[in-house]
C-alpha cells in the first residue's frame, strides 16, 4: 500500500518560514520524482517545485529563491523549505510521487499523491 504524508503546515507570519516534509512508504522511493503542488481557494492546483531521482530541481518562478526542494532517500522522505513566505503562498500543499517507465513498447506511470497539508500565511 502506497501511502505519502505530508506534515509540517501551519500558520506562520508574513516573512516566516516552514518546512514540509513528505514521508513515502510502499514504493520505490529513490526511483520517483517527488513534487509539491499547491491549490489556493478558488484556484487550480499548480506545481510549485520537483526534483528528479537524480535531484535535479526546478521552481515555479513565484517561488525561485525562496523555497528549497530537497530529498532524503535514506529515509523515503522530501522536503520542501518555504521561507520569506508571504499571504499568497497560502494553499493547501500536496506532495507528489510520480515515475514513468517502459518495459519494451509499453510505458507506464505511477502516480501517488498525499492528503495534503494547510500552509497559511498571516498576521
Amino acid at each position: 500500500q502506497v501511502q505519502l504524508v505530508e506534515s509540517g503546515g501551519g500558520l506562520v507570519q508574513p516573512g516566516g518560514s516552514l518546512r514540509l516534509s513528505c514521508a513515502a512508504s510502499g514504493i520505490d522511493f529513490r526511483r520517483f520524482t517527488m513534487g509539491w503542488y499547491r491549490q489556493a481557494p478558488g484556484k487550480q492546483r499548480e506545481l510549485v517545485a520537483i526534483i528528479s531521482s537524480g535531484g535535479t530541481t526546478n521552481y515555479v518562478d513565484s517561488v525561485k529563491g525562496r523555497f528549497t526542494i530537497s530529498r532524503d532517500n535514506a529515509k523515503n522522505t522530501a522536503y520542501l523549505q518555504m521561507s520569506r513566505l508571504n499571504p499568497e503562498d497560502t494553499a493547501v500543499y500536496y506532495c507528489n510521487a510520480k515515475r514513468t517507465w517502459a518495459t519494451g513498447r509499453q510505458s507506464y506511470t505511477d502516480d501517488y499523491w498525499g492528503q495534503g497539508t494547510q500552509v497559511t500565511v498571516s498576521s
